[in-house]
């Protein structure tokens, strides 16, 4: 069966940005555990299977800045792996309690953390010290090992590795040896739990089918359906890899720049016009329609679909949340229509 999963990232509450985050982190503000549970809630709620914690805070800076501490540092940038925790998922340890208490069955949560060669660029840029790549590596498996092993009221039931620069960012030096020994070194403790990498362009797919411990690929084929071509069927057969295919639009400014041309305004000073975004163009039946197009290429070696990428970006959690439910909504009509075949 194809499970709904998402990338992570959400929209904030009104009146609260990134920076208060930070701050709220900083000073253990008790408001941010709440708003991190009551995001993670709103997944739940949609009808995610295998929900991302949510994650308010860069990609990059929070990772690196434990990383980087040379308080939590057993080697340079190789993070002690008592120190390589995450702490949004200890927020959701409540979520699962109350997750259990309510269904019977524990809580399963999609785990994502920042791939070694992404943290690279951010730190080194266009250089290729093959030994610092593999210390972000070993730093990176540290905090999925870590992650796994303090879950007590949830289950990590998907790790995701995200790369995004792997076939768009040029700056990229290292070749595919060290890139796929530093994957196999991150996810070396994935310990047979299902592990996407995120990728916004497939054109390195066959990179990943290299490393051994990465048996999903992620592509986000739904603002652009032309990656699936880029794919070939067999050499996902040849090498046991699956699919995560993205089958909801989640280029907000894509979308609203559509909607602009539509009635000439910015549709940014009238955001109820926004909301077409989930009415008209983003809907259930067209969700479920990309994902039989999916399907009818790639058959059973699809195992996860879900939005593109995060919906950090999007101007509220109303509008994200009715994504979510509507890209649950397609997906279960899909396989209704799979049923009637």
């Amino acid at each position: 069966m194809i499970l709904f999963d998402d990338i992570g990232s959400f929209p904030l509450p009104q009146g609260i940005n990134r920076e208060w985050v930070e701050q709220a982190k900083k000073n253990n503000d008790p408001k941010l555990p709440i708003i991190l549970k009551d995001a993670m809630q709103k997944k739940i709620d949609a009808g995610v299977d295998v929900p991302t914690y949510p994650q308010f805070r860069d990609m990059n800076k929070m990772f690196l800045e434990i990383i980087n501490d040379e308080s939590s540092q057993e080697d340079p940038l190789v993070v002690r792996k008592d120190r390589a925790g995450i702490m949004e998922l200890s927020a959701m340890e409540e979520v699962g309690t109350q997750h259990f208490n309510k269904t019977g069955k524990k809580l399963k949560i999609r785990l994502c953390v920042t791939g070694p060669i992404e943290l690279y660029l951010n730190q080194f840029g266009p250089t290729a010290y093959k030994d610092v790549l593999n210390a972000f590596a070993t730093s990176i498996g540290r905090f999925i090992i870590n992650a796994i092993e303090n879950a007590k009221q949830f289950r990590i039931a998907v790790i995701s590795i995200d790369e995004p620069s792997i076939g768009i960012n040029p700056n990229i030096m290292f070749n595919d040896g060290d890139m796929i020994e530093a994957l196999t070194i991150a996810t070396a403790g994935s310990n047979k739990i299902d592990t996407e990498i995120h990728l916004h362009s497939p054109l390195h797919y066959k990179l990943v089918c290299r490393v051994p411990n990465i048996n999903i690929i992620g592509v986000e084929s739904a603002a652009n359906p032309s990656y699936l071509d880029l794919i070939d069927k067999k050499d996902l057969e040849d090498y046991e890899k699956y699919l995560r295919v993205g089958i909801a639009r989640t280029d907000i400014f894509g979308m609203a720049a559509i909607l602009n041309e539509k009635y000439n305004t910015n549709v940014w000073k009238e955001p109820a016009k926004l909301n077409e975004i989930t009415t008209q163009m983003e809907t259930q039946h067209i969700i479920a329609e990309r994902l039989g197009k999916a399907y009818s290429i790639f058959g059973g070696r699809i195992k996860y679909a879900g939005p593109d990428c995060g919906l950090g970006s999007w101007p509220s959690q109303e509008l994200a949340s009715n994504l979510l439910k509507n890209t649950c909504a397609g997906i279960k009509e899909f396989r209704k229509n799979q049923e009637i075949r």
